[in-house]
């Protein structure tokens, strides 16, 4: 995994511009419940991890994905790709061959979760001093 560099130029623009706008005056009511849904269901870890490898790599096969995303159990992969799948993150291709060839791809709207998670890798370059800081400052105080 390459972090902040697996960005384009362009999604990197983008998202520091929409960290530094002012918030809207309204929102739409339909928006919050939308989000916490969102973030339940698809901002685990292993969904992002599995965006993230598919963003740097393409269309890819299950075992390769598996490789290329460390710790993760197949079972949680299985999970994990159906879940992705049922949201309309990645498309499941099936070859008839033997043996079954099962490749998966990021969809538009996989990719664009994936862009969007780029605004979180600006948010904690921006702040990781401060946030260093204010886990010793924690740690120091609970070790007393």
């Amino acid at each position: 995994m390459t972090g902040i560099s697996s960005f384009r130029q362009a999604d990197i623009e983008e998202a520091e511009a929409y960290l530094d706008r002012e918030p809207p005056a309204e929102i739409d009511p339909r928006l919050e419940p939308l989000v916490n849904e969102i973030i339940s269901r698809v901002a685990d870890k292993w969904t992002m991890l599995i965006l993230e490898v598919l963003n740097e790599h393409g269309v890819m096969r299950f075992s390769e994905i598996g490789r290329a995303v460390d710790g993760i159990s197949q079972k949680m992969l299985t999970q994990t790709l159906r879940q992705m799948e049922r949201e309309g993150l990645v498309t499941r291709t099936i070859y008839p061959v033997v043996p079954p060839k099962v490749e998966y791809a990021l969809t538009p709207l996989g990719d664009s979760l994936g862009r969007a998670f780029c605004g979180v890798w600006l948010w904690a370059e921006r702040h990781i001093d401060e946030i260093e800081s204010a886990r010793a400052a924690f740690d120091a105080c609970k070790d007393k």
